[in-house]
């Protein structure tokens, strides 16, 4: 194997099972193997050749593979350019929950993906967005989870079989016991089980309800919330590094980006003004 092959794991500290695999490979080879996991990846250069499912597929940049529980595929670089790629790789426990809110009980308990290679932006950008969230551990719980809910729905929306969404009776009621949840925890590192659980529904017939009644999934909620929170404190003086670890973002980066994008200033050219 060259030196210049090298491979990298990451491990989610909020999501089990969750595993992030970075690698740059030249003439290395995978011999035939397979994962309990599922596998979604993303070729980032150059081109990843391998066999799976009795087929030699080819993948150039931009493809996303997605390989099954217990599917045997090797793998190796392909072309001239040195290979480039990522992996994220999700337990079925963890991921066959998500299907079968997506698809319906009796689809998502064994779900299967009938496709190796996908062109699809949308899914490509979900996979790498998960990706950024694992590997710099900058995300809180309910990030991790949401990210990885994108990439479930969007794999089963491209199999063309999801469920109407299900009818619940006095849905405004139960939002409210969300809203009211995510308003006492602001300083919590919440999860969808928790948020959900406080509005008695299932954790992801709870995340599309919410969306359609809010405009906004939970997540974008919670911050949106932990940022008008992280305000009133700069209205008080609360000291910048003091607000941001309050309300549970990673650094004052991190901090400055959500605050920004809401107001159009970091914290501290908002906190600078109001003491004018």
């Amino acid at each position: 194997m060259s030196n210049a092959s090298r491979f990298e794991f990451f491990k989610s500290h909020h999501v089990p099972t969750l595993t992030v695999l970075k690698a740059a490979i030249e003439d290395f080879s995978y011999d035939p193997h397979a994962h309990e996991e599922y596998a979604f990846g993303v070729t980032l250069a150059g081109r990843q050749d391998f066999f799976s499912g009795g087929q030699f597929h080819r993948s150039p940049p931009g493809n996303v593979i997605l390989f099954n529980p217990e599917e045997v595929h090797d793998g190796h670089s392909g072309g001239e350019r040195a290979l480039d790629y990522l992996m994220v790789y999700a337990h079925p426990e963890q991921v066959k929950p998500l299907f079968a809110d997506v698809l319906g009980h009796e689809r998502g308990a064994d779900f299967r993906s009938r496709q190796t290679l996908i062109q699809d932006a949308p899914l490509r950008q979900a996979i790498l967005e998960l990706t950024r969230l694992v590997t710099s551990q900058a995300g809180s719980c309910i990030d991790q989870e949401n990210a990885l809910y994108r990439v479930v729905e969007r794999t089963a929306q491209l199999g063309g079989h999801v469920q109407p969404s299900q009818v619940t009776h006095r849905p405004e009621a139960l939002l409210d016991l969300a809203r009211e949840y995510i308003h006492a925890h602001l300083e919590a590192d919440m999860s969808l089980d928790d948020i959900s659980q406080a509005a008695h529904l299932s954790k992801y017939h709870f995340l599309r309800l919410f969306r359609q009644h809010f405009g906004m999934t939970p997540h974008q909620y919670v911050m949106n919330g932990r940022v008008n929170a992280a305000r009133a404190a700069l209205d008080q003086g609360t000291p910048l590094t003091e607000v941001a670890l309050r309300f549970g973002f990673a650094d004052l980066s991190h901090f400055n980006r959500r605050f920004k994008r809401i107001y159009g200033m970091t914290p501290h050219q908002y906190q600078r003004d109001i003491a004018r």
